[in-house]
């Protein structure tokens, strides 16, 4: 894992901690090395924003060629702010109301359903609609089961077993399915589970005749620790493509493939910037506690996510061993027993991997502040987010006078 060449301490002297970085080089490169690994006639790649969802991230990705994939109206709106335009945004949500997937309709953009309910409801409400149909092929994917969705216990997409009862539907409406959708879960280091995905998948694909696209959807596991597993994304796309032409000229068709990476693409450009409030001893541990908690980086305690921590004010101290804790009335960590510079009060330690769903994931728990964010892009350190204050924290709140 390798650091930007960016002056951390001197981006905390003029935005204060704690602070979100993110460095759009390492962006693009992400996507570029993504776009390049395959070798199909027909591909697009669409940014997972729930990611981060950050306006000047979005307009970054536009910028890239990148589509889009959201998950709720807001999204959709935010990145056709950013300039994507309908056709090139992939609406995948789960568990909607009709009338969220009528704004959606109105909007313009390609729509992923998941659920007979409401494949019926497309089918008797907008007749022709170009549809896209998510299936769950049961299969465990991912690093946990918090971040697994193919599997048959998962609330996500229609099951393979169901799929009789999928062509029963869409040819008593008469639906244009235009496209294939599967997305297995996150962390995936074994490119074998997208290789028997799309077996299923394109058997599914066989079904129906105006199929134009396949969505894989992502899951492509980063490294987390120097020297950490990571799927190997140039000999995955070699592999699949592979596959996905194979299919593609033994049925003679030139469908589209499509991959929504998230965390691929902004994971490791992004930092975490938090200062130390306290050094704390007791009988069995040395606590440092920061500025900042789960309020701000909730991924450790939900998921019991790994984040590299060092200590940029005193990166030559002696090493000695601490758990990072955060300010939050609940138990707040950030990794425990980890071998640190020697951390004083007032130090700045950075926390790596802090693209992907760390600030999309935050609160005001505890009454607490949102973080600013920066973008460092040519050289340059741009503020794409204020620091909230305390009038944030009322902006929707109606005082009545009742008391």
């Amino acid at each position: 894992m390798t650091q930007s060449n960016i002056d951390f301490l001197n981006l905390v002297e003029k935005y204060d901690a704690p602070l979100y970085v993110y460095d759009s080089q390492k962006i693009a490169d992400n996507y570029n090395r993504f776009y390049n690994a395959f070798e199909v006639p027909k591909l697009k790649v669409h940014y997972a924003c729930k990611a981060l969802t950050n306006l000047s991230i979005l307009r970054l990705f536009h910028s890239l060629g990148s589509g889009l994939d959201c998950v709720s109206i807001q999204e959709i709106k935010m990145g056709m702010m950013a300039g994507f335009k309908p056709e090139d945004i992939i609406f995948t949500p789960n568990n909607i109301s009709e009338e969220e997937y009528d704004l959606a309709v109105k909007l313009g953009v390609r729509i992923n359903v998941d659920n007979f309910e409401m494949l019926e409801y497309f089918g008797a409400t907008y007749p022709g609609l170009p549809l896209c149909v998510r299936i769950n092929p049961h299969m465990m994917g991912g690093g946990n089961r918090k971040i697994s969705v193919g599997h048959i216990g998962s609330k996500f997409g229609i099951s393979i077993h169901q799929l009789p009862l999928l062509e029963t539907i869409v040819k008593s409406f008469n639906i244009k399915v235009v496209g294939v959708h599967v997305h297995t879960g996150s962390d995936i280091l074994d490119s074998d589970i997208f290789i028997k995905a799309a077996k299923i998948i394109l058997g599914v694909v066989d079904k129906f005749d105006d199929v134009e696209y396949v969505d894989f959807g992502s899951g492509f596991k980063v490294a987390y620790k120097p020297g950490g597993l990571h799927t190997d994304i140039s000999e995955f796309g070699k592999e699949f493509s592979q596959t996905f032409n194979a299919y593609c000229e033994e049925r003679g068709k030139e469908l589209e493939l499509k991959f929504e990476p998230g965390k691929y693409m902004v994971s490791n450009a992004g930092y975490f910037l938090v200062r130390a409030n306290v050094i704390k001893q007791t009988t069995a541990t040395t606590f440092v506690g920061v500025d900042s908690g789960m309020n701000h980086l909730i991924r450790p305690m939900f998921y019991d996510a790994h984040h590299e921590i060092s200590n940029l004010s005193n990166p030559e101290g002696k090493k000695k061993i601490y758990s990072v804790v955060g300010y939050i009335c609940e138990t707040d960590t950030f990794g425990a027993d980890r071998q640190l510079n020697e951390v004083r009060k007032d130090d700045i330690l950075m926390f790596e991997n802090a693209g992907a769903y760390c600030f999309a994931m935050s609160s005001n728990y505890n009454s607490r502040y949102r973080p600013a964010e920066v973008m460092i892009h040519n050289g340059q350190d741009h503020l794409i987010r204020k620091r909230e204050t305390f009038d944030d924290l009322l902006v929707n709140q109606v005082d009545p006078k009742l008391f």
